[in-house]
């Protein structure tokens, strides 16, 4: 079941840290997943949530610290000693810890490392900061199962359950040389069904996925989506083993390029949070709403061309709106799934022969809906004759030219190395809405010769 916060949960917890009553807030908070009591901390204010975390042991806190909101986690930490962190992170692993960590100043990263009471996880913690966090490097957990590809099964299982002390699930069990490099994989039925005097070497399946320690966060996502896999190993330049990434960091990765690909689509242009301060969130969207803006000064100064055709033929203004939003619509629509092909990898085939389906499609919906408009219009709107042609082959010609713009836009952004997202957001829109006035009224000046 699902656990929900409740108003009587929050009084109660409330009403113990009032009485310092330590004792019944770790029973009553033990048996709750750290996930749920983030949940709760994000519900007090900040010193009620700090008393429950200095009252809670380590090994249950350094997984809360994972799962609070950005904010109230370094509201927290600011309240700690370096030691303190330090027994946090001493719990954690190693590429969690890399991620706190890296979020502390210099000078207290400096004396929290020091702290730490296990040198090799300091040393592996200190690796993990070298690298981009956006790359497999920066993401990776150093912690793994690593046997050598000399050695017999026997001697395997032993090497085995020592390292295995240390992590929390085993996805997969890595071979390597003598000097680290990666060689392959090793299957626990394969292990457990052959003689204890075989060598790995004999075993182990060679055939296996890895990535570089610079191949970029999301490339990783998308090789571990293709492939099925719950974890991939990341060796370096030599193609040593360094590491391993697993199913839940790639989930973070999805979530966070999902969330910064739909800002875009929206016209955010950098990364914010609803409870954010009203400074930030008008940086993020102040840019692309004066694009907008200009972008209707370009529309007006259009629409200032035809002013003549104002006096003689008023009714061609009625329908301005109608054809600006379907021009963006259609373009919103053919990037969107432009976009959402080149994220997932899936695009085939020819740009020619992309075009050629974008302008079937479009033509086909062209007419269908340009046929319910010139019904419509003519039969309720008693829109004259004339009229109603010009605005049905305007609406057909814009939406053919809109979804050719929204499928070359965001291909031609790729190309240059650039979020193709940004064609789904108000630069596409805006584009769209000019394009779909200036070819309306082209249209309407060619037949009527106003």
């Amino acid at each position: 079941m699902e656990f929900k916060i409740s108003k009587e949960l929050i009084q109660e917890l409330e009403l113990l840290i009032q009485n310092k009553n330590d004792k019944q807030l770790e029973v009553l908070l033990n048996d709750m997943h750290h996930a749920d009591i983030a949940e709760i901390l994000d519900e007090l204010d900040f010193n009620e949530a700090t008393y429950i975390f200095k009252v809670l042991d380590s090994d249950k806190t350094a997984e809360i610290l994972l799962e609070l909101e950005d904010d109230l986690r370094e509201n927290i930490l600011s309240r700690l000693s370096a030691k303190e962190i330090a027994e946090e992170l001493d719990e954690l692993e190693t590429n969690d810890a890399a991620d706190i960590i890296g979020e502390l100043s210099q000078d207290l990263k400096a004396e929290v490392i020091s702290e730490l009471q296990d040198v090799e996880h300091a040393k592996d913690i200190v690796d993990l900061l070298r690298y981009d966090e956006e790359t497999a490097g920066g993401i990776m957990h150093k912690e793994l199962v690593k046997v050598n590809e000399n050695w017999n099964v026997l001697t395997c299982v032993k090497e085995m359950r020592m390292q295995a002390e240390n992590i929390s699930r085993v996805h997969s069990i890595y071979v390597v040389d003598d000097e680290d490099r990666l060689k392959g994989r090793l299957s626990l039925k394969d292990l457990l069904t052959t003689s204890s005097r075989t060598a790995i070497s004999d075993v182990y399946i060679r055939k296996l996925n890895s990535v570089k320690v610079d191949t970029e966060d999301v490339e990783v996502a998308r090789i571990m989506q293709k492939y099925d896999l719950e974890a991939i190993p990341v060796v370096d330049e030599l193609g040593r083993l360094v590491g391993r990434i697993t199913i839940d960091d790639i989930l973070d990765v999805i979530k966070e390029e999902a969330d910064q690909d739909y800002q875009l689509a929206a016209g955010i242009s950098q990364d914010v949070e609803a409870d954010d301060s009203i400074l930030e969130h008008t940086k993020a969207r102040l840019p692309w709403l004066v694009l907008a803006l200009l972008g209707g000064f370009v529309s007006v100064r259009v629409l200032g061309l035809f002013e003549g055709a104002m006096e003689e033929h008023g009714k061609l203004f009625f329908f301005t709106p109608l054809i600006a939003a379907m021009a963006g619509n259609v373009g919103v629509q053919s990037s969107a799934i432009i976009v959402q092909g080149l994220a997932n990898n899936t695009l085939s085939g020819s740009l020619f022969n992309r075009l050629v389906k974008e302008v079937s499609l479009s033509l086909l919906n062209g007419v269908i809906l340009a046929i319910i408009l010139f019904l419509g219009s003519h039969f309720l709107l008693n829109v004259e004759f004339i009229i109603g042609i010009i605005v049905t082959i305007a609406l057909i010609s814009v939406i053919i030219i809109a979804s050719l713009i929204g499928t070359f836009i965001p291909l031609l952004l790729d190309k240059f190395g650039i979020d193709p997202a940004l064609a789904t957001g108000p630069f596409i829109t805006t584009s769209n809405d000019i394009c779909g006035i200036l070819i309306y009224f082209s249209i309407a000046k060619l037949i009527l010769g106003f």
